[in-house]
Parts: C-alpha cells; sequence; structure tokens
C-alpha cells in the first residue's frame, strides 16, 4: 500500500470573505476515500484556518500582525476540520486533526513520534487532516502555506506521492513563443533555481505561492518521493494521480535514498550556523566519507552548541554538507586560535553528515 500526501491550499480552498468553498472540499474529500478505496494510504495537509477565522473576527481582509493570525487560525482551525470530520464521515472514513510545526519535526524525537502517530493512524484506516499549529508557529506564517510542511511530512512518511493542489494547472514556463507554457516534467536532480516559471505571483489568499511549492516539490523528489503539482479544482484529480495519469506538472524522484536518520537531517533539522573548513578537510568530505576534526576548521560563523546542526562550506564559500555537531562555536574558535597546538578533535562524525548533493 502506497503513501499519497495530498495538499490543499488556501487559494483554492476559501473563497471571498474567507468562506469555504464546500464544493472544493467535498470533492477533495471524496478523492481522498477513492484513493482509500484502491488500497493506498491517502494524509491531507490542509490549509485554511486563517482564511476560515480572519472573516469571523471581523476583518475585512486577511490580516499582517502576528497575534491576529494566531487569533484567526485559533478561530478558523475549528471550522475548517469541523467540516472535514461531516464529510468523511458521510464516507464511512475516521478523519484525524494533526497540528504540527517545524519545530516539532526538528527535534528527532518530535519527528518519530509524529511519524509513529500517523503510520498508527494509518495502519487503522484513518484520514489524518494535517495543519501547521500556527498558535505556536510564529515563523511559519510568514512563508510557505504548508507546501514545505506537507513535504516534511511525505519524507517521513516514506511517501509514494506528494501532490500539491492549487489554484492553476501546474507549473508554467516560457515557451519557445514567449509565452506561458505548461511544464509537464521536471526532472531529477533539479534544485529549485533550476525551475524557470513564467509566472511567480500568488493569489493573495494563502501566504505561499509557486515559488514555495517548486521548493517542496525539489526536495521531496530528493528523498525519492514523486511531486505532483496540480489544479485543485479538478474532477477526481486525486484518484486519477494514483491511477498513474499525467496530470500538471511531475517532478522525477532521486533514485538515491538515505536513511530515515539522516532524511530528518538533511530536511528537518534547522541550521544553527556555519563551519568553513579547509581544502584538505573538504576532500575527507566530499570524496572519503571521513569525519570532521577540528583541525581542518578554518572558520566559525553563528552561534551553536553540541547537538545543533550546522551548514559546512569550503574556503571557496561553496556548500559541502549539513551534520550535527559535538561541540559548540565557542569551543571550536578557541581551538582556531590554538594555532595547532592544541589537541584535534571529532567536530561532526561521519555518520551524521549529509553532503550537499545528497549521498553517494
Amino acid at each position: 500500500m502506497s503513501i499519497m500526501v495530498a495538499k490543499l491550499g488556501s487559494s483554492t480552498l476559501v473563497g471571498e470573505g474567507g468562506a469555504l468553498r464546500d464544493d472544493v472540499l467535498e470533492a477533495r474529500t471524496a478523492d481522498l476515500v477513492a484513493v482509500l478505496r484502491r488500497g493506498h494510504r491517502p494524509v491531507l495537509v490542509s490549509s485554511g484556518a486563517i482564511a476560515c477565522g480572519y472573516g469571523r473576527l471581523g476583518f475585512r481582509e486577511r490580516p499582517t500582525a502576528v497575534p491576529d493570525l494566531q487569533a484567526a487560525s485559533a478561530v478558523g482551525q475549528g471550522i475548517l476540520f469541523h467540516r472535514y470530520l461531516e464529510l468523511f464521515a458521510a464516507h464511512g472514513v475516521t478523519a484525524a486533526q494533526v497540528l504540527l510545526t517545524s519545530a516539532d519535526l526538528a527535534r528527532r524525537a518530535g519527528y518519530v513520534n509524529a511519524r509513529n502517530t500517523l503510520q498508527r493512524l494509518l495502519d487503522l484506516g484513518v484520514v489524518p487532516v494535517i495543519n501547521e499549529n500556527d498558535t505556536t508557529a510564529t515563523d511559519e506564517l510568514t512563508f510557505g502555506d504548508n507546501d514545505v510542511l506537507a513535504s516534511q511530512v511525505a519524507i517521513l512518511l516514506d511517501a509514494r506521492w506528494l501532490v500539491l493542489l492549487t489554484d492553476r494547472d501546474g507549473l508554467y514556463g516560457v515557451g519557445a513563443d514567449g509565452e506561458p507554457e505548461l511544464i509537464g516534467t521536471v526532472p531529477a536532480g533539479i534544485g529549485p533555481d533550476g525551475v524557470r516559471l513564467a509566472d511567480m505571483r500568488g493569489s493573495g489568499i494563502g501566504r505561499g505561492g509557486i515559488r514555495s511549492k517548486v521548493v517542496a516539490g525539489t526536495m521531496a523528489t530528493a528523498a525519492g518521493v514523486t511531486c505532483v503539482i496540480a489544479s485543485g479544482t479538478r474532477a477526481e484529480v486525486l484518484p486519477s494521480i494514483a491511477d498513474g495519469e499525467a496530470l500538471g506538472t511531475t517532478f522525477r524522484p532521486s533514485d538515491r535514498r538515505e536513511s530515515a536518520f539522516k532524511l530528518w537531517l538533511r530536511h528537518a533539522k534547522p541550521v544553527q550556523g556555519r563551519v568553513v573548513v579547509d581544502a584538505g578537510a573538504a576532500v575527507a568530505l566530499r570524496e572519503r566519507g571521513r569525519s570532521l576534526l577540528s583541525v581542518g576548521v578554518a572558520a566559525v560563523d553563528g552561534t551553536f552548541v553540541a547537538g545543533d546542526a550546522v551548514t559546512v562550506l569550503d574556503e571557496a564559500g561553496v556548500a559541502v554538507g549539513k551534520g550535527i555537531v559535538g561541540t559548540s562555536a565557542d569551543e571550536l574558535r578557541r581551538s582556531i586560535g590554538a594555532d595547532g597546538n592544541g589537541p584535534s578533535f571529532e567536530v561532526i562524525h561521519r555518520d551524521q553528515f549529509v553532503l550537499e548533493d545528497g549521498p553517494r
């Protein structure tokens, strides 16, 4: 049984004035049930709580102040999930509300607990309905519209598909005639900057936009998940994708796989600083799979402690990878200042390091 993570954005889900588009809710709920009936395991990541709530609070348009956004989310979340409960129940299916933040997934224990809970819900035939916990996740209120969260969920569940539903048919590039042209396929290994888009503007209802979908799509495919960006109003869009129909824009997945720990490190754990290494250390990390020793550290940027993640750069400023340090920034700076007279120690173990361009 394959897992499909579908993300429904505010631009598709919510109409003017914060009103839910019940026709879209009904259609996509029926889609998810159809995917379930085909023997797959659907997960829904749904935006819309803030958009549902701000009208109830008397705002004429989406507010910008963080406390107002948090209040709108608190009101709208119950409205949104209550409707999902009703719609799934009409098909004899149980839905579960799951609120997550990137901070939850940044902790290894939180990541594992979220995965175990979601897996158990899927085992029980329940459809998880996930949204970001905007009451506490203030940073995430300004960008993403749940696209990156959906990608993280797809990665932690080792999903087959990540489907990002939007108010467009897919991604549009510039055709030979200079006019917008639908991009049918994005090859594996293409980063966010490698996708040339004709139009980067969003609808203004959500907080994401096409750019955040490109970032989420390339992140998921690097972990081996197929990502599809398609219209959220197309009839039977989700079961059609599950049946193999080519819709919208498909990001082809990488065939290189990493351990669950390294996927978490690469995609979920935030970076707290940067470590610059000399040429010898860069070669040892890139080509020999060695651990990073303090003797190879040329410079330190930022404030971090043991257990934090850092970006490792070579002396030209090119990213080598990302790893979890076993020491603090202050201790590393002191070792650099010792002019090589102090003992060398391990900064990042090879098992807690991922290369910038993926596994070898």
